[in-house]
């Protein structure tokens, strides 16, 4: 017989590795260097910066105040502090993200493994060629199967629990992603024509500043730091008291940043170095990973070498973030309905294998199947990321603004004497620039979405 206990981090740095695990994936490696390059470089940059440290840092103390003062996932948390049906939706909302998110993603994460797999067996010219992406996604068999692997991997950490786990996983992984990063962006940099691509990352020119350049930073952070998914809440709620909150939030904030700024110093210049300085190049969304940089490994010396660590540092990446996406729902049916572990996990991967097969399939057999016009991949992440991501920042600002309430958070962050630093920065960001925030970007990305504007 199952016995259903909360499960807990052995003290700060277990909660701040796998914090930041969460925080640092897909998003990190691939989606924050292409938004980089197309809205200006250091100027896109240097705005994602501020708003890590005011808007990130606010949502991040929120998130980890409401979880660990409650000791539950995001549905109990936001009934522990009011019962009205508009908060316990908008802790449902917090608590579905993850379910609807880790599926898709972890199609994403078996490309990682396919082309990791590829990297050790195949010839460099074989996955660099033009239309070798395009085969393999549009392959059902092919792409079901590497979507499974990295699937059972994420299951295998989850059902081992939080210590033995996740907090064991994230230990060892988060530093060697960090130490892969660094020598794949050192040795970026060096390539000859490379220092073009490191001063355009690097060097803030406000003529390519505009609006939807604060736009896009502030979707980014959403996705890089793991924002109203009810991640920060599960996690929260498995900190311990004597750990320093603010303390611990910095960290990530900082491993998150860093590892994103590592992420376009590794790509950037290497894309800069290989189109002969041709900014375009960089414009090409989700592909870049994993048709442009392939071709860039094969025209590099070591090349195979850098490809296997690159995808080695993408798919822990990925598998980090999909492990804290899953734990988050499973967490929340221990909390809501009772379960143990070995039970919530196990319809996570009912759940995962059949959202997950629409979209891994969505490109090749039910390619002619959509949703508003999109492949299913593409409309499970624009209805995440871009609808229910923005309305469950918007209830948790509501939630600690109106039923919380601002001395409360104080109490969980000042407890067992710690400092709260930036208190005046977390009241005025909470109350005021949050909310309007998180509206900005659900309008503008909805906009976007259905092409009424252009980001």
């Amino acid at each position: 017989m199952e016995h259903n206990t909360r499960g807990s981090f052995t003290g700060k740095l277990g909660f701040v590795l796998s914090a930041a695990g969460a925080s640092v994936g897909l998003g990190n490696i691939w989606r924050f260097p292409y938004l980089a390059a197309k809205h200006g470089g250091g100027v896109f940059l240097l705005v994602y910066i501020l708003l890590a440290l005011t808007f990130g840092y606010t949502m991040i103390i929120a998130e980890t105040a409401i979880g660990r003062s409650t000791q539950k996932s995001p549905v109990g948390a936001f009934a522990h502090y009011c019962t009205c049906p508009f908060m316990r939706a908008g802790g449902w909302i917090n608590a579905i993200i993850p379910i609807l998110i880790v599926p898709y993603y972890s199609v994403i994460g078996g490309w990682v493994c396919k082309y990791l797999f590829e990297y050790l067996h195949s010839d460099l010219d074989v996955v660099a060629a033009d239309g070798f992406f395009g085969a393999f996604i549009t392959n059902g068999a092919q792409a079901e199967l590497w979507f499974c692997v990295f699937t059972t991997l994420v299951l295998a950490v989850i059902y081992s629990g939080v210590e033995k786990g996740i907090e064991r996983v994230s230990r060892f992984m988060m530093p060697v992603l960090a130490v892969l990063a660094v020598i794949i962006a050192v040795y970026s940099m060096t390539r000859p024509g490379a220092l073009a691509g490191v001063r355009y990352f690097l060097i803030p020119d406000f003529s390519h500043f505009s609006w939807m350049t604060v736009v896009s930073a502030m979707g980014q952070m959403f996705y890089s730091l793991s924002i109203a998914m009810g991640i920060l809440i599960t996690f929260g709620s498995y900190m311990k008291k004597e750990v320093a909150i603010e303390d611990s939030t910095r960290q990530v904030e900082f491993f998150d940043t860093a590892i994103a700024i590592t992420a376009g110093l590794m790509i950037i210049p290497a894309v800069f170095s290989f189109s002969g300085g041709d900014p375009a190049a960089l414009n090409k969304g989700p592909s870049l990973m994993f048709v442009t940089m392939p071709k860039i490994f094969a025209d590099m010396s070591f090349g195979r070498l850098i490809g296997i660590m690159f995808f080695v540092l993408v798919l822990f990446a990925a598998l980090t973030s999909a492990i804290a996406l899953t734990e988050s729902a499973v967490s929340t049916f221990s909390d809501e309905f009772g379960w143990g572990r070995r039970k919530g996990t196990t319809l996570m991967a009912a759940v995962m294998l059949a959202l997950g097969s629409l979209s891994s399939l969505g490109y090749g057999p039910l390619g002619n199947v959509t949703v508003i016009g999109m492949q299913f991949l593409d409309f499970f992440d624009f209805l995440t990321n871009s609808v229910m991501m923005p309305v469950a920042a918007l209830a948790i600002c509501l939630l600690v603004t109106k039923h919380m309430g601002l001395q409360k958070v104080e109490e969980e962050v000042t407890l067992g004497g710690h400092a709260f630093r930036r208190r005046g920065v977390f009241n005025f960001m909470i109350r005021f620039v949050c909310p309007v925030f998180v509206v900005v970007i659900l309008l503008s990305s909805i906009a976007s979405a259905f092409g009424w504007i252009n980001m």
